[in-house]
């Protein structure tokens, strides 16, 4: 693979892109759908991702074969079938239903800066997952997650805090997913070296 671009999304084979935006610095996996979503700068999904009605943040870890924002079904008709909405596939007299899709788009999916989802999870629509969280391998999230907390399991729970609510409290102040690219190239050593709380120490005004 080549170098990311602040220009063009690096889009890998036979992703499916449909209606969807993408910042600086983003890149879509393998085999992944991304679906009436934006991706904002140096946001990524990794392969045979399913994204869909998401808002997906700066800095966003997406690993493989995700679910995001999954789409539903009218379980409160006489039919789950999409037949009733996709009924053009079936009649050639008949058109599908446009406003059981645009409530669908309607139900979007947040993800916070830097968080990270983790493989094969699945988030629910009308969720959202805070700055800086963990959403572990399998879970799936049904309700919002705050920031920099760790969730897992089916339903997802709280496991525990990354930091204490002091550094929480800290790092949402510095934002640092909103520095510039060339802040973030100075600061890359401390990045990689640093604690959270030592980092903040050295990066506080």
């Amino acid at each position: 693979m080549g170098k990311l671009s602040p220009v063009t999304p690096v889009i890998h084979s036979g992703a499916e892109i449909v209606n969807s935006q993408f910042g600086a610095w983003c890149e879509v996996g393998a085999l992944s759908r991304v679906i009436n979503s934006t991706f904002e700068d140096y946001a990524y999904c990794d392969r045979i991702a399913d994204i869909a009605n998401t808002t997906v943040g700066k800095f966003s870890n997406i690993a493989a074969m995700t679910r995001i924002g999954p789409t539903d079904h009218p379980f409160a008709n006489a039919a789950q079938h999409h037949f009733l909405y996709r009924s053009s596939y079936y009649w050639d007299d008949v058109t599908d239903d446009p406003t059981f899709f645009a409530a669908r788009a309607a139900r979007r999916t947040t993800l916070g800066a830097d968080c990270w989802i983790g493989h094969g999870a699945i988030i629910k629509p009308e969720v959202t997952v805070g700055i800086g969280a963990i959403v572990a391998s399998g879970a799936v999230v049904t309700k919002d997650v705050g920031p920099f907390m760790i969730v897992a399991g089916c339903p997802a729970t709280p496991i525990r805090a990354r930091f204490s609510q002091d550094v929480i409290d800290r790092l949402l102040a510095l934002a640092w997913w909103e520095w510039s690219h060339d802040a973030l190239r100075t600061a890359l050593e401390d990045f990689r070296s640093l604690k959270a709380e030592a980092f903040l120490e050295k990066y506080e005004a």
